[in-house]
């Protein structure tokens, strides 16, 4: 019989409970006692399958789960709750969700191993050295910036439909030749694990999957650092030039989870290079051209991040926005009151930038620049070209940049 003592310290906390693809068989005795003792057993339909019939009365989640959590928390308040997660719930899992919601101090958590300590275990892959990618409720394009010559991913699918997408979008970048393996029921008797390329990869894969890449190495370079090539990008001109590009973002000091406005989008190269610094890195494009906005969605898709583009004329379309770290003025800063909206919402700490080619921008950056010092630049950059039969060079225009740290 399991010892009540022990769990008498947990008795007024909610537990979650780890569950692997190999059901009850491979729980821990510690968490095989949780579940016997649990009056309210919580989790999928998936994962409630998998534990033996037993005293609990069992609540399958209902959908959108997000919305209705903490209502159906509410009305097992004062019983023992026990939530089923698949793996470690604190690893892209709802233990973090309900520790979120409620508190550390009001969640017990009890682990099982990961599928991707699972995947790693199978392939022979050091965790530390791997990339996770996550696509359960993410866009796809979110693997593009891992896709690297020589890296190893593993990419938590979301049904049985990713690995294909995967694939397609590992061959479309050139990167056909690296090494594509779906493994498929981890831990439990129907685990299936297969291997081939990306380019040749075909066939039924289970709802339950992670896929494990071995990137070719000779796969073309699109770096994370700023500054990519002007032809990754589809403009119609309006676009911060490679040079001024990576200068700017090194004023703008991208940091994992903080916010970015670019004001004045454009085809959104600034918003885009800030959000692949690191996956947490967030980004709103505000763009008052229709085409334009559109052009720089396709921009931040081909390019693997997800950029929020608002639709509308700035100042007035700052209204709404989220407080940002970082604020960067591209296009339109002689509109009247838009250093002002900026400098006013930038958090404590946050760092504005300014691009002017005009005279009458570069006024308004020299007033300002006076006004709250900061950094002020110029750039002249010159690209070789041919003249004649031999090479000269040939001048853009210059760029004044300012910063300021508030």
């Amino acid at each position: 019989m399991p010892d009540g003592s022990r769990l008498s310290a947990w008795a007024d906390r909610l537990t979650v409970v780890g569950v692997g693809a190999d059901g009850w068989d491979g729980l821990a005795p510690a968490a095989r006692e949780v579940v016997g003792q649990a009056e309210v057993l919580m989790g999928s339909a998936r994962q409630l399958a998998l534990i033996p019939d037993g005293k609990a009365e069992q609540v399958a989640w209902p959908s959108p789960l997000s919305e209705s959590l903490p209502g159906l928390l509410a009305a097992h308040r004062g019983r023992r709750i026990c939530v089923l997660a698949s793996g470690d719930p604190t690893f892209h899992g709802i233990g973090t969700t309900l520790t979120r919601l409620l508190g550390a101090d009001a969640v017990r958590v009890i682990p099982h191993p990961s599928s991707v300590s699972l995947a790693c275990a199978r392939l022979g892959w050091p965790q530390d050295q791997v990339q996770v990618v996550s696509l359960v409720g993410h866009p796809l394009e979110l693997v593009q910036p891992h896709i690297q010559p020589g890296r190893r991913l593993v990419v938590l699918s979301w049904g049985p439909h990713t690995p294909a997408e995967v694939a397609k979008v590992l061959t479309d970048r050139g990167y056909g030749g690296s090494r594509f393996t779906v493994l498929e029921q981890l831990g439990s008797d129907d685990e299936r694990v297969r291997s081939t390329t990306a380019a040749e990869w075909a066939g039924e894969v289970d709802a339950l999957n992670v896929i494990g890449i071995s990137c070719a190495e000779d796969g073309p370079v699109l770096s994370t650092a700023p500054g990519l090539p002007d032809s990754a990008y589809e403009s119609d001109g309006q676009l911060t030039k490679r040079e001024v590009r990576a200068v700017t973002l090194s004023r703008l000091a991208p940091v994992p989870g903080q916010l970015l406005w670019d004001v004045g989008g454009g085809a959104g190269s600034i918003a885009i290079e800030w959000s692949r610094h690191h996956p947490s890195c967030r980004a709103v494009a505000i763009e008052r051209d229709s085409d334009r906005a559109e052009r720089l969605e396709r921009n931040a898709a081909a390019l693997g991040v997800v950029v929020r583009s608002v639709l509308g004329k700035a100042p007035e379309a700052l209204a709404e926005l989220e407080s940002p770290d970082a604020v960067f003025v591209g296009g339109g800063a002689t509109a009247e009151g838009m250093i002002e909206t900026c400098w006013e919402a930038l958090k404590p700490g946050g760092r504005l930038v300014v691009n002017g080619v005009t005279l009458e921008t570069e006024a308004l950056i020299a007033r300002w620049y006076g006004e709250l010092g900061g950094d002020l630049v110029r750039l002249d950059v010159q690209r070789a070209s041919p003249v004649g039969n031999m090479t000269g060079w040939r001048p853009a225009m210059p760029v004044t940049i300012w910063s300021v740290t508030k």
